[in-house]
């Protein structure tokens, strides 16, 4: 069961690290999964963004809820002073 607590607690753990470069990786469904690099830009009541910049200097821009951490369909990695710590 999900708790508000749980979320609240992610949600407050992501604010700390806006502007920290992370490594996100997202399940797709049927065995696939996202692996990028990027910025976390900002976050918002249910929802955090995540920057991504591509070969071609294209930036892309992708929301992600805090239940998505929670359920893990959503890893989050931040790469901190050369350290990475673990977003659950």
């Amino acid at each position: 069961m999900i708790e508000k607590g749980d979320l609240f607690q992610i949600k407050r753990d992501i604010e700390t690290c806006i502007g920290e470069k992370v490594q996100l990786k997202a399940n797709k469904g049927r065995k696939k999964t996202f692996i990028r690099e990027g910025v976390l830009e900002n976050t918002y009541s249910s929802i955090f963004i995540v920057k991504f910049e591509n070969e071609y200097e294209a930036t892309r821009r992708v929301s992600y809820s805090y239940t998505d951490i929670l359920t893990k369909a959503v890893e989050l990695v931040v790469c901190k002073d050369n350290k990475r710590i673990q977003v659950s």
